[in-house]
């Protein structure tokens, strides 16, 4: 068995599935939406990536970009659909998951409507090159999308931690009641929110892509394991997260080496359901009593 390879592949998926939970949990704990359209995101982001690559350039920073900007203008017409209309009618967590899914469903359509069935690729952002690191020999893909996530997460956190939207971002995931008590808005906090965790989906979109696919419905099973490594973590955790993340990136890597790729999605929740048993609110889940209080 080639425990290098598992390793690698382990780091990545972790930093591309970590990039999707980290969006998922920052838009449960902030505005209390489960998105249910960030499946939709991602392959929007994926198309807005695919159509810079194809008339704008092939440059590795244009189609990142133009990943994470699509990303980001989707979850802003998630946040005027989903968020903005129903966020302070009754039971609004749960109108916020009908609409989000509603969302997802007609414009999965949509972009099959308007693109076709067949899937698109986007070019080698990174190059066909490899690299040798502490004896391993990395890829320059797996090397480049590791580093991207990674160096924009470490960017996302920084803000959050400096910058004064950030600080209103944490004061919602903390408790937004007394957030809103003590003047922050809700609706101008929910689409800061929702375009950054849009962006988040935009740029694993991209390098997921340089895996794998562009096609309409190519971002519901990242939805599903970015959803599931939030829950694993606990929902509301950057923290869990990114220890989810690791987990079940390891078992995903071990599970197509040991197993066959078939088997990942069985091996994946078997692995959610006994940390769930375990730990029912998640590695490190706080957030019920906040987003109760």
């Amino acid at each position: 068995m080639n425990w290098q390879y598992i390793a690698i592949n382990a780091v990545t998926l972790a930093c591309m599935y970590g990039t999707l939970a980290i969006g998922l949990s920052l838009t449960w704990s902030s505005v209390g939406l489960v998105n249910m359209a960030y499946g939709f995101t991602f392959a929007l982001s994926g198309y807005g990536a695919w159509l810079a690559a194809e008339y704008v350039s092939e440059n590795a920073f244009v189609v990142i970009g133009a990943g994470v900007l699509v990303g980001a203008l989707g979850g802003l017409l998630v946040c005027a659909l989903a968020f903005i209309p129903i966020h302070d009618k009754p039971n609004f967590a749960l109108r916020g998951m009908i609409a989000t899914l509603a969302i997802s469903l007609v414009g999965n359509q949509a972009l099959l409507w308007y693109f076709g069935p067949r899937a698109k690729t986007l070019p080698r952002l990174f190059g066909t090159s490899s690299v040798d690191m502490f004896g391993i020999r990395i890829t320059a893909d797996k090397l480049g999308a590791s580093a991207s996530a990674i160096v924009l997460l470490t960017l996302v956190l920084l803000w959050m931690r400096s910058s004064r939207r950030g600080l209103e971002i944490r004061a919602m995931m903390m408790n937004p009641h007394a957030a809103s008590i003590v003047g922050i808005g809700v609706r101008q906090t929910g689409l800061f929110v929702m375009a950054l965790t849009g962006g988040l989906a935009g740029l694993a979109s991209v390098l997921l892509a340089q895996t794998y696919y562009v096609a309409p419905f190519s971002g519901i099973t990242p939805m599903i394991k970015g959803l599931s490594i939030a829950l694993v973590g606990g929902l509301g955790s950057v923290t869990g997260a990114v220890i989810g993340a690791m987990l079940l990136g390891v078992n995903e890597a071990l599970t197509a080496s040991l197993l066959g790729g078939q088997y990942v999605l069985i091996t994946q929740f078997l692995l959610i359901i006994v940390i769930l048993l375990v730990r029912p609110r998640g590695i490190a889940g706080i957030l019920d009593k906040a987003r109760e209080a």
